[in-house]
């Protein structure tokens, strides 16, 4: 069973979509526990994906295929997982915010958020802060990452702060924030709560701040 796990692990960091979909089926035809094989197969997997990138070794078309490939393999176990009644790391509601139609970014977030082992609420791009405002009261989402890549864009990100302040929801949820323009001192000068330079570091970001829940 380990050798399936370790499959799984390497197809992901080699970006193998069909070695992964196919041991994937092979761990589940097997019997094998599907936390298990989120976990050690997958979660870990990624893990060390936004760690390689960390230190050079990968960059983020290495991050999107390894990704892709962790996809494959949770569209496979998802049902598997609710099955179990296997709980989420976490909620997140992610979207590039009103007037930004970029979302390579946002797209590369949310792939590494789902392999960290979040359930994912993708919002596209362009999103109007009153449509966060409505996913939140609806889905009660344990955190929303705004994007934006433009500096005429970011102002959003407060004006959709602002909205969940006036809903009455801002205490409810913690917001994340990121995007090329995006800095630290512009994250506490909004009212955010965290901030992350990159896909992997969104990851860690997003567990820190659930576990402080």
């Amino acid at each position: 069973m380990e050798a399936i796990l370790h499959e799984i692990y390497n197809g992901i960091l080699n970006g193998e979509s069909k070695t992964v979909e196919a041991k994937v089926q092979v761990a589940l035809d097997n019997k094998m526990n599907p936390k298990e094989i989120l976990d050690q197969g997958m979660v870990n997997a990624m893990a060390e994906v936004g760690h390689r990138y960390e230190i050079g070794e990968f960059y983020v078309p290495e991050m999107l295929i390894s990704a892709r490939a962790m996809l494959v393999g949770m569209g496979i176990l998802k049902s598997h997982l609710k099955d179990a009644n296997i709980a989420p790391a976490g909620k997140v509601a992610i979207g590039t915010v009103k007037g930004d139609l970029h979302d390579i970014g946002k797209n590369l977030v949310s792939m590494m958020l789902e392999g960290g082992g979040f359930e994912i609420l993708d919002l596209g791009s362009d999103v109007m802060p009153e449509k966060i405002v409505a996913v939140v009261k609806e889905f009660s989402p344990d955190i929303v990452a705004l994007s934006a890549l433009l500096t005429t864009t970011m102002p959003n990100m407060k004006v959709t702060i602002e909205a969940l302040k006036v809903a009455n929801l801002r205490d409810k949820v913690k917001v994340i924030i990121g995007g090329a323009p995006v800095t630290e001192v512009y994250t506490q000068q909004i009212g955010a709560d965290g901030y992350a330079p990159d896909a992997s570091r969104a990851v860690k970001l997003a567990k820190d701040l659930i576990g402080k829940r």
